[in-house]
């Protein structure tokens, strides 16, 4: 009577399988296979058994880091008729509804994995032995992307006159179990890309400008058809043809009235830096490569970063609408990120203060432009005819900053260049430094005489 029970165990592996022991008892465990499951739905997992015995409990199990990690995660006895949770009160989301059934609602990541059902009989002829069997099934549970972005690579760049360059649109897509697929079109057309192996991170930190020099050469060698396909670009005496210039006079947008400069600044007019290239570089169909690399997460999903390399031809990608999807099974359409690539135009400078004052520091800085830009420009500050209040001969950033300007910067102008990859422009503003008067007399004494000439200083 007080004798612990003796244990007659019995492990059913398969979805169905019935156990027969020496202790004169059978039991047949029957789990149902579940299909994917995304994030955030309800799962119900059911453990049907069927046996000559008396039932004495139902444990189910998780089983984690490769099968040598069994949690229990609900117990039903049968002796008490009760039922209990063996996880953490802030964690508890199991809901037993009948027995041998649990229910996972709001499903997460971290469920993803193998369960264990267990079930334990009292044999037919004696209380004292119990016959154990088990089945398990694998609960796969999705996630969509949460995120996608598409950034420009090794940028903010310079605009490059004379010389092809690479360029290199990165989308990245977070989030997503499994890993999605993600593609790029142009212009709403899917892009044709050769695709090429990307070396790993470390290879790449290993040195950047031989990582470049291992990736795939884009230009194509200028033989006939291509030169006579980059003449098609060329005028009939032969110049490279424009898309785009801009007269070097004060651009407003539409509707805009012209506003007489500020009695603290003068706007000079915006010089946009002519595109000129070899005729080599002037393809309409450039070749695509396409490269992504898959980057496990802590928490079951994948990182997928995808990545679209070209030989850039400013004349002909200006304005151009790339988009970046993303195809995943947890979603009914796929999700979309798109960017324009554009070269900078008409920068809208912002001094501050407005009425700059001898010994004030002064921030003149780049407040927008008359489009979206894409991508980030990179900004150069030069002050016109000399130096800058620091001796440096220019300065990078969105901000210039002149610290305790003296009088002597009064009228001095300054020159903002940004550019991208796309192409360049200039914009100039001149300071104009306000101060106090005050007289100071200039004693002179010739012929022995006293004269006192009144004179104006600039403090």
């Amino acid at each position: 009577g007080g004798d612990s029970p003796t244990l007659c165990s019995c492990s059913c592996i398969s979805i169905k399988t019935k156990c027969y022991v020496s202790c004169r008892g059978y039991l047949t465990v029957t789990i149902e296979p579940l299909p994917p499951v995304v994030v955030g739905e309800t799962v119900t997992l059911k453990c049907n058994f069927k046996t000559d015995g008396r039932l004495r409990e139902i444990v189910w199990y998780k089983v984690t880091d490769g099968g040598t990690i069994k949690q229990k995660i609900f117990t039903y006895d049968a002796m008490f008729n009760t039922n209990y949770s063996h996880m953490e009160d802030y964690r508890r989301r199991e809901d037993f509804v009948y027995k041998t059934t649990v229910r996972l609602p709001e499903v997460r990541i971290s469920d993803n994995g193998p369960y264990e059902c267990h079930v334990g009989i009292y044999d037919r002829a004696t209380r004292e032995k119990v016959v154990l069997a088990s089945g398990n099934v694998f609960l796969t549970v999705m996630s969509p992307p949460n995120n996608i972005s598409v950034l420009a690579e090794n940028t903010p760049a310079p605009f490059s006159r004379y010389q092809a360059q690479n360029f290199t649109l990165v989308c990245t897509a977070k989030g997503g179990k499994p890993a999605p697929s993600v593609y790029f079109k142009r212009d709403g057309e899917l892009i044709e890309v050769i695709s090429y192996t990307e070396p790993y991170s470390s290879e790449r930190a290993a040195g950047a400008a031989g990582w470049r020099g291992a990736r795939p050469l884009i230009s194509r060698d200028l033989d006939e058809t291509k030169l006579q396909r980059s003449l098609s670009l060329l005028d009939p005496e032969g110049r490279s043809a424009r898309l785009y210039t801009e007269s070097p006079q004060r651009v407003h947008t539409q509707g805009q009235q012209a506003s007489e400069p500020s009695p603290a600044t003068e706007v000079i007019p915006e010089t946009v830096v002519s595109r000129e290239f070899p005729r080599w570089v002037h393809s309409t169909d450039p070749l695509y490569y396409f490269s992504h690399t898959q980057i496990p997460q802590s928490d079951g999903s994948v990182v997928v970063q995808a990545r679209l390399t070209w030989t850039l031809n400013p004349q002909l990608d200006n304005d151009a609408l790339f988009s970046c999807e993303v195809k995943h099974p947890a979603l009914s359409m796929p999700m979309q990120t798109e960017v324009t690539l554009a070269a900078p135009k008409g920068p809208k400078l912002f001094m501050t203060p407005t009425r700059a004052k001898v010994g004030d520091t002064v921030r003149i800085s780049v407040q927008g432009f008359q489009n979206e830009v894409f991508p980030e420009p990179l900004y150069t500050w030069t002050r016109v005819g000399g130096r800058l209040l620091d001796g440096s001969a220019e300065r990078q950033g969105r901000e210039l900053i002149l610290e305790r300007v003296p009088a002597e910067l009064n009228g001095s102008m300054y020159r903002c260049t940004a550019q991208n990859p796309l192409g360049s422009t200039d914009t100039h503003t001149r300071l104009i430094v306000f101060g106090k008067y005050a007289y100071v007399c200039n004693i002179i004494k010739p012929w022995s005489k006293l004269f006192v000439i009144p004179t104006l200083k600039l403090t």
